[in-house]
């Protein structure tokens, strides 16, 4: 993975240095145990070991269960649900940037009116926002979704994004999104953090398992997956396909797809979380990820800490998985995708666990989430003028 994140060594004068006042604002907390909702969360659970104040603020969308003590949620305002108005939200923001502490305001999301308030709370307040865009400035997911979108975009998303202090890339090329629309002020790249599982050993058996595991979502690129497998399944008849995700918009669509296409061996099986998941990507013996775009992609992180080498578009940012010898990275399409697995499905087990157990070592190496919180209170101390520049930073 092409990734200019900072490696450096966690000096203890500065996990001793001063308490940093932040608030973390989110669409929502779900119970799916992947994506922003996870990730958010364990950065807050980083920081607050650091012995940082953290506030995470999220929109009301339901009942959470075990909500995290530094969690506060709005309400939802008039208007539809989708649109994420909160005044609520909003007055609470204000408030804050205007309390006379220094704060730092990281914004997670894009899209709703949520995502909208931090740059018009922080205003004239001098307190500094850090958006992290989540995917959404890829040059897909610009073009996918609701037809008001570019009057969004005009109207609020990018004048709030002009506010912006610092940006957050959890690679380098979603930098590259960013820089491409034209805003140019500092970017920290750092990667999502990933909690690696307790290592067990691959028990394999048959039938052998290829696991795809997300939202089932048009950008995942199942659409991709389903034709790619149905030209192999014959050829690897010891071989099943696992689909593991909540329904995103597409279950039905790509569902009549396999029994259009003659689709054996495979089954959607609905999502799984906590320990359920954990256990689905330790008994795959490979994973695959076909996304047409992908900020970063944590289900490939989860499956390497997992121990589980993977098939990887190169709509996610994964180039290093074949440097670090862990797996496959293709192009997006049918074809790269079959040539992947035919090469990948032909191996044996104890090829297979070997590249898996390389991952697994990478993933430890340089993606715990204490290495990326105290990361990231490196940018936060920049913008408050505590300390210089950290590598991970950006400016060109």
């Amino acid at each position: 993975m092409r990734l200019d994140h900072c490696h450096e060594t966690i000096h203890p004068d500065r996990v001793k240095g001063r308490s940093l006042n932040i608030i973390h604002i989110i669409p929502g907390v779900t119970e799916e145990a992947s994506g922003p909702t996870h990730s958010v969360n364990a950065l807050c659970q980083s920081l607050i070991a650091q012995g940082h104040d953290v506030t995470l603020a999220a929109l009301d969308w339901g009942p959470v269960k075990a909500p995290p003590a530094y969690l506060i949620t709005f309400p939802l305002g008039f208007g539809p649900r989708r649109l994420g108005r909160s005044p609520a939200l909003y007055r609470w923001l204000h408030g804050q940037c205007n309390s006379g502490r220094d704060l730092i305001l990281h914004n997670h999301g894009m899209w709703m009116m949520n995502a909208v308030y931090p740059a018009w709370a922080s205003g004239r307040s001098g307190v500094h926002l850090v958006q992290s865009t989540r995917g959404a400035l890829t040059e897909w997911a610009l073009r996918w979704g609701s037809k008001l979108k570019p009057l969004f975009w005009f109207f609020l998303q990018k004048p709030a994004l002009q506010r912006v202090a610092c940006f957050h890339a959890t690679a380098d090329e979603e930098y590259l999104d960013i820089r491409r629309l034209g805003f140019w002020q500092p970017v920290a790249i750092i990667p999502n953090g990933i909690d690696v599982p307790v290592a067990r050993p691959k028990l394999g058996g048959h039938p052998r398992t290829l696991l795809f595991l997300g939202r089932i979502h048009p950008n995942k690129g199942l659409d991709l997956l389903l034709p790619a497998w149905r030209a192999v399944q014959e050829k690897f008849p010891e071989w099943r396909l696992r689909i593991v995700g909540p329904d995103d918009g597409c279950l039905k669509e790509m569902e009549h797809l396999a029994r259009r296409l003659g689709v054996a061996r495979a089954a959607f099986e609905g999502p799984l979380y906590g320990e359920a998941k954990t256990e689905a990507y330790r008994q795959a013996e490979l994973f695959v990820l076909p996304s047409y775009s992908e900020n970063f992609g944590m289900a490939v992180a989860e499956a390497l800490a997992a121990g589980t080498p993977a098939i990887v578009s190169k709509g996610a940012p994964w180039s290093g998985i074949e440097k670090e010898g862990a797996g496959w990275w293709v192009e997006i399409g049918v074809d790269p995708l079959v040539a992947a697995l035919e090469t990948a499905l032909a191996e044996p087990p104890d090829v297979l666990r070997a590249m898996g157990a390389r991952g697994r070592e990478w993933m430890v190496r340089e993606y715990s989430w204490e290495l990326i919180g105290h990361q990231m209170a490196s940018v936060y101390r920049w913008l408050l003028g505590q300390e210089e520049r950290p590598p991970c930073v950006r400016t060109e």
